[in-house]
Parts: structure tokens; sequence; C-alpha cells
């Protein structure tokens, strides 16, 4: 049943998560839960390897040391409230924590999407221009990208909530996802989304369509510049510096426009499973996919194992 506020807006939603049988809700619990402590874990040991070890101190180490940052609040914005849920008879979110719920969830996917573009330029320069690195992807540089991906994220974030905020939810308010996401609000809307809609194919558009165009220019000139090596051993020595980030952006971008480039009128089940993917499973895989194809990472764990494992015997 729904409530109803003062306005004639509902003050709650219901969230119908991944599934609605009540023998399902312990096994996903059991599997987020286990997902969620993999990916704190995971991503947690490659910041603290990065800023622990002295030849991780470079501009694509310290974009890395920002993404796993990110995902770690990414996932803490959503999987919290889905462990609650999974256990819970009612499944409910509050009005304004479903939008501070959309807030932040869109702010850091957008950070992220940004930081995947400043990490291919950062590949870019590297194998492109290497003489002039250092100076090019210089720490002031690098953190006026971070300073910017996170503005115009949380700027974006704000436009699409505030638009968002703007809608009355009169008929029902239960969501079928497991997270307030734009689409499936707009709609269970009862007023006209127009607006919205207007906003999302054009400034959305744009927001998320600038950063992955800078992921292809930069590979397609990637890909150009490492044709041009003579040898085989240098080509693969090239392509496996940006192996790993090419395929964190194939998953990332991969499941973002399987979600939103379909019509709104084509919501279904499959949105909410690859919704899980760019949310859940690549911030969960981006620990593995960094360390277990980059020897430097390998590596910079390795020493803080042996360190942590020296303090503990102390």
């Amino acid at each position: 049943m729904e409530t109803v506020n003062q306005t004639g807006s509902v003050s709650e939603f219901i969230l119908l998560g991944l599934s609605s049988r009540p023998e399902d809700q312990k096994p996903l619990f059991a599997l987020f839960f286990i997902m969620y402590m993999v990916t704190l874990v995971g991503n947690l040991l490659i910041i603290l390897a990065i800023r622990s070890d002295t030849q991780l101190q470079t501009p694509m180490y310290f974009f890395l040391s920002i993404l796993s940052f990110i995902d770690v609040c990414y996932t803490t914005t959503i999987i919290p409230k889905m462990l609650v849920n999974f256990l819970s008879e009612k499944k409910s979110i509050s009005y304004a924590e479903c939008m501070t719920q959309m807030y932040f969830f869109l702010a850091f996917a957008n950070t992220e999407s940004y930081l995947l573009a400043a990490m291919a330029i950062d590949r870019f320069v590297a194998i492109c221009d290497p003489f002039h690195y250092v100076t090019t992807m210089s720490h002031r540089r690098c953190v006026l990208l971070l300073a910017f991906s996170c503005s115009i994220s949380d700027l974006h974030s704000l436009l699409l909530v505030l638009l968002i905020n703007r809608l009355t939810f009169c008929d029902s308010n239960v969501i079928p996802h497991f997270l307030c996401d734009i689409n499936p609000l707009l709609k269970l809307s009862c007023s006209p989304t127009f607006v919205n809609e207007i906003v999302i194919n054009t400034e959305g558009l744009i927001t998320l369509v600038t950063p992955f165009m800078c992921v292809v220019i930069s590979y397609v000139r990637i890909l150009i510049a490492v044709l041009k090596i003579p040898s085989a051993a240098g080509k693969r020595k090239a392509f496996s510096t940006c192996g790993s980030h090419l395929t964190m952006v194939t998953l990332f971008y991969g499941s973002i426009i399987y979600v939103y480039f379909l019509p709104l009128s084509s919501y279904t089940i499959k949105d909410r499973v690859a919704t899980v993917i760019y949310t859940v499973l690549s911030s969960m895989l981006n620990p593995f996919i960094y360390s277990l194809r980059n020897k430097d990472m390998k590596q910079g764990l390795r020493k803080l194992m042996g360190r942590r494992s020296q303090a503990a015997l102390l």
C-alpha cells in the first residue's frame, strides 16, 4: 500500500529488488553480501598498495586509487539498502532517502565515467607522446582532471534529482528495481515527464557521451601508434599497459549504454541485471582486473602484504 503525503505524492517507495520470490531473498542476500565484502577489501587493498609504494606514485595509479575509492563509495550507496530489503518484509525506502540515493548513485557513476576517460588520456600520452609524459600528466593537471570530473558529475546529478523532485507520484509507489534510478521513476510518475526526458536526451547524453568519446578517440590514436611499432614484442608491451583499463571500459560502458540508450517504454528486468553489472560487478572486479594483469600492481600488493605480515609478527 502506498503512503501519501500532504501534497498528494507518495512519501515512500517500495523497491521490488531483483526478485519478488521469498525463497530467493536469503540466497541473494548471501551473494551480494559476499560481493560487497570482496569489493570493499579488494579496493581498499588497491588504495593502500598504491599509497604505500613509491614505484606506484604515477598518474595512472593516482587515477586508479581514486577509481577504487569511488567504487567503494558507489557500492556503499547501493548495496547496504539492498541487503536490508532482502531480509525485510516491507522493502521500503523513504522519498528523501530515495532522492539522496539517486543523487550519490548518479554522481559516483558519472565520476567513474570521467575517471575512465582521464585514464584513457593518460595511456594515450604514455604511448603516443612518452617524452612529454611527465610534463603533460603532471600532478597538478591530474588533480585538475579529478576536480573537473567530480564537479561536472555533481552538477549533472543535482540537476537530474531536482527535475525528478518536481514530478508527482500518485498512482503507485512500487519501483521495479533494487535502487532509485531515473528510468523506473520516470515510468512511475503520474505527471508529465517531457522536460526530464528532454534534459536526459540532451544534457544527459552529452555528459555520458563526452567521456566515452574521449576513451574511443584515445584508443584509436593508441591503436594507430602501436601498429607503427615494427616489433611484435613492442606491440604486445604497448597493448599490455592498457589491457586492464580497456577491460574495465568495455564492462562499464557496455552495460550503461544498454540500460540508458533504450527507450523508456522497453525498461524490463534485463535492465536491472545490466545495472548490477556496471554498479556492483564492475566495482568488485576492478581490483582483480588491475592486480592480476599488472606486474607493478601485483608487486605493490606483495610488498603491502609483506609489511602487514612483519607488523603482525612484531
